[in-house]
């Protein structure tokens, strides 16, 4: 029954700094990163990270499905408050290549023979094609870009732009990224 009740805004709070402190040390040591760094990057005992998540596989898909939530949020808000829709897509676009950046040091993790990982990808796509979609949609109903731009073809090609990123120093992904954006253009 209590698993049921909301959960108090300081109780969702605390789990939020939780899952953005285990991201960061996620992004800058892997995903094997001792808990007890990510307890003191979000100021809290090792008792409580697995208080709420019992095992490493557990706050591994929480920061995942954490950050994919954010993003899914973040192109409606964009394109409430950017000056123009093609504006909320290229910012949009900049932040989803953060996200997928900082998402390469879980690739091996969310490829695993693991079948906890398996619904991520599908979490993935059910909540971000729609967003994308939603941004092309207004951007080429403003006659901003070339109407009929496939979502998923675009996150992939982005995807596989960014997949070049950690391995040579020359390689500029977000200068490509924009590039591909411009590309969209009428």
């Amino acid at each position: 029954m209590g698993a049921d009740r909301p959960k108090r805004a300081d109780a969702r709070r605390n789990e939020e700094a939780l899952l953005e402190a285990a991201a960061a040390v996620f992004v800058a040591s892997g995903v094997d990163a001792p808990i007890r760094d990510i307890a003191a990057k979000a100021g809290v005992g090792t008792a409580t990270i697995y208080r709420h998540f019992p095992t490493r596989a557990d706050l591994i898909v929480a920061v995942y499905r954490h950050q994919v939530d954010h993003l899914a949020e973040t192109g409606p808000a964009l394109l409430r408050s950017a000056d123009t829709p093609y504006a909320a897509l290229a910012r949009w676009l900049e932040e989803f290549v953060d996200f997928v950046i900082t998402k390469q040091g879980l690739a091996a993790v969310l490829q695993s023979a693991d079948p906890c990982y398996d619904p991520l990808h599908s979490y993935f796509l059910e909540r971000l094609e729609p967003v994308c979609v939603q941004l092309l949609e207004a951007a080429a109903d403003a006659g901003e870009i070339r109407p009929g731009q496939d979502p998923y073809e675009l996150m992939r090609g982005i995807g596989s732009l960014c997949a070049g990123a950690t391995s040579n120093p020359r390689y500029d992904t977000r200068r490509l990224v924009r590039l591909l954006i411009a590309g969209l253009r009428r």
